[in-house]
């Protein structure tokens, strides 16, 4: 790649992350719900936290009401590193409430929760449907199902307002070292659904990297295998930003 590097060091981030992006190339249509399927190919090995998550927007017909990401963290905060977190923000920036969650959370954090995934292990993260709130927010439920491992478990429900869901994205979030340990994810089985509870072909995505002038690392690199999209850290960076890479080769 060309232009300054960044391959050793923290990331001088705002938030002291790097980050790194697949943005679903769907139809721009209402959708019901979003899943995937994550896989932790290679965790972290440092006592710094990272977070794999899917992402999508909360909207009602005429206005963008927040948003919200699901997914595995490596958090030193909670038991052997294992979480999940689901949380978001609504249109104004302020953090959503929800409802309180089934799993426990050492640090008692409403959001991210104790469970003990396994690396390598297949979950399947799912975003929505959402329950119209009566005379309040909408509830928007978040779960995560192990199909390797046997779980199925409702994270939460996220309070905000909106009937459907818009900009679906996977990332990682990376507050390591760029110089630290590789870590390498993938994402396969990307799936919306319609209002109408029919499917919306997920065929590719776009990748996009934090900037170097924003903090980012440059030695990440997003690539296609023949199972889904992997993200990985520690390496030469062989898909350019903003590039359209398919699901699987």
């Amino acid at each position: 790649m060309s232009g300054p590097l960044r391959e050793r060091g923290l990331p001088p981030s705002p938030n002291g992350a790097s980050s790194f992006h697949v943005w679903w190339d769907v139809p721009d249509v209402p959708l019901e719900s979003v899943s995937v399927i994550l896989e932790v190919l290679q965790p972290p090995e440092v006592d710094r936290l990272a977070f794999f998550a899917i992402q999508a927007s909360f909207w009602s017909p005429d206005r963008h009401e927040g948003g919200a990401h699901t997914g595995i963290q490596w958090n030193p905060r909670h038991p052997r590193y294992l979480a999940v977190n689901w949380g978001g923000y609504d249109c104004d920036g302020a953090i959503l409430p929800g409802t309180e969650s089934s799993l426990p959370s050492t640090p008692l954090d409403p959001n991210t929760r104790d469970f003990a995934w396994e690396p390598g292990a297949r979950y399947r993260l799912t975003i929505g449907p959402c329950t119209p709130g009566d005379q309040g927010p909408s509830r928007w439920p978040a779960r995560i199902e192990g199909l390797d491992t046997g779980e199925d478990v409702l994270v939460r429900h996220l309070l905000c307002d909106g009937d459907h869901l818009r900009s679906p994205v996977v990332w990682s979030e990376l507050f390591t070292r760029c110089d630290d340990p590789p870590i390498e994810v993938r994402w396969s089985e990307p799936s919306a659904l319609g209002l109408d509870g029919e499917p919306v072909p997920v065929d590719r995505g776009r990748v996009t990297y934090q900037a170097y002038e924003a903090g980012g690392c440059t030695n990440t690199t997003v690539e296609s295998d023949e199972v889904g999209i992997v993200q990985r850290s520690g390496c030469e960076r062989r898909t350019a930003h903003d590039t359209l890479v398919g699901w699987r080769t």
